[in-house]
């Protein structure tokens, strides 16, 4: 658990990085033909497209708020009830303010909604639901295997709701991959200040008892 853990952290700096290139530079040549390229490829799928519920806000409030009470009626947990706060909460806010801020043109499309959206919702905070929910799940086995297949699972939900926004046209694909980074880079962030409070919470406890 401890090498999925060093190596979150580790992409949580290099996804931020990744974000403002995005936001820096979405609407340059490069990215316009790489958008035009996965829509031509996604457009349509009618799998991808069907991943899109698990992104819907519902769903997202329904499994947040069903960890929330896991984490406190099971383990009487309020920093990992406050996690889920900082990242689906507080990222669910983030993303609308950016999304208020920042403009992209959503693609023309039939199903394309007439407005702007960037990032998507769906992978940012899509992601940021089932990395959450992922690092408690984990953390209660003990297989080594079962947690990267779980993590890896996770992952792929991820990408697979994200991909639904440009299979279902309602987004470009740089609204999407900005989406996983910044949703990425805020996971990690409150990860590593969970890590580090529960660290000096046993810390505590420990000095406590020798006392």
């Amino acid at each position: 658990m401890k090498a999925i853990k060093r190596l979150f952290f580790a992409l949580g700096m290099a996804t931020l990085i990744g974000f403002f290139a995005i936001l820096t530079s979405y609407t340059n040549k490069g990215f316009l033909e790489l958008d035009l390229r996965t829509m031509e490829w996604l457009h349509g799928n009618v799998f991808l497209d069907a991943l899109s519920i698990f992104g819907e806000r519902w769903m997202i409030f329904i499994v947040s708020l069903g960890l929330m009470v896991f984490l406190w009626l099971q383990r009487q947990n309020y920093r990992g009830m406050f996690f889920v706060f900082l990242t689906v909460g507080i990222g669910n806010a983030l993303n609308q303010l950016m999304e208020y801020f920042f403009t992209q043109e959503r693609p023309d499309l039939p199903k394309g909604l007439e407005t702007f959206w960037f990032p998507s919702s769906h992978a940012m905070v899509g992601l940021l639901y089932l990395f959450t929910l992922a690092y408690f799940i984990t953390g209660l086995i003990q297989s080594n295997l079962v947690r990267w297949a779980a993590w890896i699972i996770t992952t792929l939900m991820a990408i697979g709701i994200g991909l639904s926004q440009v299979a279902g046209g309602e987004h470009f694909f740089s609204d999407v991959l900005a989406g996983w980074f910044i949703g990425y880079s805020l996971f990690a962030a409150v990860a590593v200040w969970y890590e580090m409070r529960e660290r000096n919470f046993k810390k505590e406890i420990e000095e406590e008892s020798f006392e």
